[in-house]
């Protein structure tokens, strides 16, 4: 996605998130073509390190270098074990790609769906949870407006900025609910740079 000088203009009121996205500069949205591929990478990182998940993925790759609904479920438990996945991911592998076929889903499958009806369809998939929809709802089917209540990064982050340290969970979801209604159209990039700063503040780094 290409971003102009002026695209954040509607969140200078915004202070202190403007003041981090002015710092930072411009970021990539990247994203990755394959849906399903995507779907099943983001299931085998989650719970870990990227480092571990990135390990994880490469030996997946190496073992099936083509990886499509039909020739995930070729791949046997004990064989998805050996490449580092547990019991339950791998079966996770499998529910997904058998759902896949099931549903006779493709890419052109979501084009008329709205963030929240591909939520919907796919957390019907036991082992896919709200979070990992919405990950490949941002970085595979390059959704714009995407906000990540659930994910850690995005509440810690959330909560230096806005100095929200000592609120409870319920509240805190509150609030970020509320302050990401603020963020549309663009809340996929907006969360993109809170990930980076909160890396960067995890780093020592100053900006």
């Amino acid at each position: 996605m290409h971003q102009t000088e002026t695209q954040w203009d509607y969140l200078k009121k915004d202070k202190p998130l403007y003041k981090i996205i002015k710092a930072l500069g411009p970021i990539e949205h990247k994203v990755f073509k394959d849906p399903f591929v995507y779907l099943l990478r983001t299931i085998a990182g989650q719970q870990l390190s990227i480092k571990a998940a990135a390990s994880i993925n490469e030996k997946f790759k190496q073992l099936q270098p083509k990886q499509t609904p039909e020739t995930v479920l070729q791949l046997d438990v004990e064989a998805l074990r050996q490449v580092g996945f547990s019991y339950n991911k791998a079966a996770y592998l499998h529910n997904i790609a058998q759902f896949w076929l099931d549903q006779k889903i493709t890419k052109k499958t979501f084009d008329n769906l709205s963030d929240e009806e591909i939520i919907h369809l796919l957390t019907k998939i036991k082992g896919v949870g709200r979070w990992s929809v919405e990950i490949m709802l941002a970085f595979s089917l390059g959704r714009p407006n995407v906000f990540f209540a659930d994910d850690l990064g995005i509440q810690q982050g959330m909560s230096i900025i806005y100095g929200w340290h000592d609120t409870d969970k319920k509240e805190l979801r509150k609030l970020m609910l509320e302050k990401a209604k603020t963020y549309a159209p663009y809340s996929t990039l907006v969360c993109l740079y809170i990930w980076e700063w909160k890396h960067l503040v995890k780093a020592k780094v100053v900006i």
